[in-house]
This record gives structure tokens, sequence and C-alpha cells, in this order.
């Protein structure tokens, strides 16, 4: 007899995308609780740049994994994964349904492909040695190192994710396995979880854009800006400083770009994250993909995905 696995809906896609409505409507339709799968939604304060959901868009669906975490501290994947499991486990024991959402393409892998992390691995001094080579040669020399001991790792980053680059490097010097291996190896301890998975996408990608750019504009009629200049003015976190909203801003605050260019440069950069997270999901053949440029309705959206996650919607 299979062993029982607890059933997991999850809404994953590019930003701006409506991940957030349509788990929403699920979770009413299910029976069910939102867990958070957003890198930056996890920090407190970090509210407007991010796109966390507001109460009146919660709709009374309570949402974990959201507005926990001091931008000052260093979260790592593993540490989110541990916390989702845990929250998965108790959001099962109650009755309720979880359905993951978000557009985080290494929390959700890491979560659905129960992938174990080895914490101990480090070396500090290596570490920083490396992060002065970055400031010497510049991060692509890294990126390209790393090609040449794990071609896999090496395509799925990019040389602006220099954090992720350099920990793939610590990690293959203290083991001498590179994340690869270790990851196929973490994968034989099967998963406790059964993910159902859609991925929001539209056949037009200007459609997706034009939803980014409309975003955009209506973050800075939120206080997009406000925000921003409060949380540079606060004690930063490495991690949390990196979120897209905020960084784009500083060269205005600096004095040295007009608000109109950093909007902008703010524009293209989620258009670029956006196209890297829908690289990352379409790696995964498990995942079905809705295009919402295709919907009337968001009705008919979500008739849509309850259609596909069929039974598993149904197991309380």
């Amino acid at each position: 007899m299979a062993e029982y696995k607890i059933p997991v809906l999850a809404v994953v896609g590019p930003t701006a995308s409506g991940k957030t409505s349509l788990g929403v409507n699920i979770c009413k339709a299910v029976d069910g609780e939102v867990v958070s799968c957003d890198s930056m939604q996890i920090y407190k304060g970090m509210t407007i740049a991010t796109a966390k959901p507001t109460a009146d868009e919660m709709e009374g669906i309570p949402h974990h994994l959201i507005d926990f975490a001091e931008p000052t501290e260093v979260f790592s994947v593993a540490k989110y994964c541990e916390m989702a499991k845990e929250t998965i486990k108790d959001i099962h024991a109650r009755g309720k349904v979880p359905v993951l959402v978000g557009g985080t393409g290494l929390y959700y892998s890491s979560l659905a492909d129960n992938i174990e992390f080895l914490e101990e691995e480090s070396d500090f001094e290596y570490r920083e040695a490396l992060k002065e080579r970055a400031e010497k040669e510049g991060a692509e020399a890294l990126l390209s190192e790393l090609r040449l001991i794990d071609p896999e790792s090496a395509a799925r980053l990019h040389a602006n994710n220099l954090g992720r680059v350099i920990r793939a490097l610590e990690i293959y010097h203290t083991t001498g396995k590179t994340i690869t291996q270790q990851n196929e190896l973490s994968k034989l301890q099967p998963s406790p979880f059964e993910f159902k998975t859609i991925c929001l996408d539209a056949e037009d990608r200007q459609f997706l854009y034009d939803r980014i750019n409309l975003r955009v504009d209506l973050m800075v009629k939120a206080g997009l800006v406000e925000e921003a200049e409060r949380f540079f003015k606060s004690d930063v976190g490495r991690t949390a400083v990196q979120a897209i909203g905020y960084k784009e801003l500083k060269p205005y605050f600096d004095g040295y770009s007009t608000l109109d260019e950093c909007l902008d440069m703010l524009k293209m950069q989620t258009r670029r994250y956006a196209k890297r997270q829908l690289t990352w999901f379409r790696r995964d053949e498990r995942i079905k993909f809705l295009k919402i440029d295709k919907y009337e309705s968001s009705a008919a959206l979500l008739a849509d995905a309850l259609e596909y996650f069929g039974k598993e919607s149904e197991q309380i």
C-alpha cells in the first residue's frame, strides 16, 4: 500500500500574473489556507515593494509565512523549507487544504522536491575571499568558475545573484560535491507531500509586461517611494536590500538619477525578473501552465484551475 502523502495545491508564476487573487479564490472553494512562497514577503515593513497582500486582498483567508522576519535577518531557503513543511502539516492536521502561492522558484522547487540542506557546510573565510574577488574581478568571473565545476547550477543562476553563486562555489569547496550532486542525493528521501501545481503565464508576453508596468505605477501611488526612503534610512539587511523596488530607487535618493529614470529601471528589472521566474518554472514538466490572457474572467480561470486540481482539492 502506497504511503499517504499530504496533498498540496500550488499556484506559482511571475510577478503581476494574479497569483494572490487566484490563490485566495481557490482557498475559498476548497476550504484552504495560503502558504506564501515568496522570499521577500517574509520581511516586516517591506509591504508595497513586495506586493504583500493587504487584508482586503486576503478576504479573510489565513496567510502564512508573510511579514514575520526582520529585514536585518539572514533568511535561507533551508529555513523557509523547514517552516513551510511545519505550516503545511499544521494546516492539514486542522482539516484545511494547504495552498502554496508565490513566485520564488528556488523556494518552490526545494520544497516540492524535498531537498535536504546541509547548513553546516560553511567556510566563512573562503566566502569572504570570494566576495573580495567579485569586487575586483566582477561577479561574472565567479559564475564562469562555477560553470566549470557545476554547469547545471550555473545555468540556473545569473551573475547578479552573487550570493547564490558564492554559496554554490563554497559548497563545492567544503564538500567536494556540487549543489547539483547534493540535490540529487537529497531527493532520495521521499517527500511527505503530493504537489499539484499550476503556473500562471501569458500567451502574449506584452500582456504580462503591461500588467507589470501598471503595477509599478500603482505602487508609486500607494507610497512606494516613501516606503523605500524609510527602508534605506533603517538598519537594512544584506538579503532584504536586494528586493526589487528598493535598490532601483537608491540612485534617486543618492541624487544620481531622476525619479522617472529610476521608475523606468524598476519596470525593466521587474519585467526581467518575471522572465527569469517563467524560465525557472518551465523546467518542471510536472507543472500545468494556464495563460491568463486567454480567459475572459477570473471566474473562468478559477474554474479551470479547480478542474485541474480535481480530487486533490477535495482531500481535506
